[in-house]
């Protein structure tokens, strides 16, 4: 049973690709019954309208499986883009990089701050117990 997911995006996303990933992630959390959604864009220069609405999907969807989900990395390029096509990404939650997006799901179940014991097991631990998902991502480059 996985706390976190976290999910490593190294490819540009095309639209099949995003679908897929949606399905894959939303059957990972209800396998694990993992409580967070971690989700590094930091790889992708676009994000297009269609992308985004994956990432909307995904953040809805996830929490209807009782999972919060963060989105990290993203470049001021690709915000700034978000922006000019009046995209706010819709319950989406963000953070600047993988550790504050880490503490941010941390909190929001009420946990300790990164790098602090959490039940006996560090951050990191649980994120490394996430990289199933980050297969997923993985799984996303072939």
């Amino acid at each position: 049973m996985g706390q976190f997911l976290l999910v490593t995006i190294q490819v540009d996303m095309h639209d099949r690709l995003a679908l897929t990933l949606q399905d894959d992630l939303t059957d990972r959390i209800v396998k694990t019954e993992a409580k967070g959604v971690l989700i590094d864009i930091s790889a992708l220069e676009i994000v297009d309208s269609f992308i985004g609405r994956i990432l909307s999907n995904i953040a809805t969807m996830s929490r209807i499986l009782d999972a919060e989900t963060v989105v990290v990395g993203m470049q001021p390029a690709v915000a700034i883009t978000l922006v000019e096509l009046g995209l706010s990404l819709p319950g989406v939650r963000t953070a600047l990089n993988i550790e504050r997006g880490m503490a941010l799901l941390q909190a929001s179940l009420g946990r300790s701050a990164p790098g602090q014991s959490v039940e006996g097991q560090s951050v990191e631990g649980q994120a490394s117990r996430g990289q199933s998902a980050g297969e997923k991502g993985n799984h996303a480059r072939s």
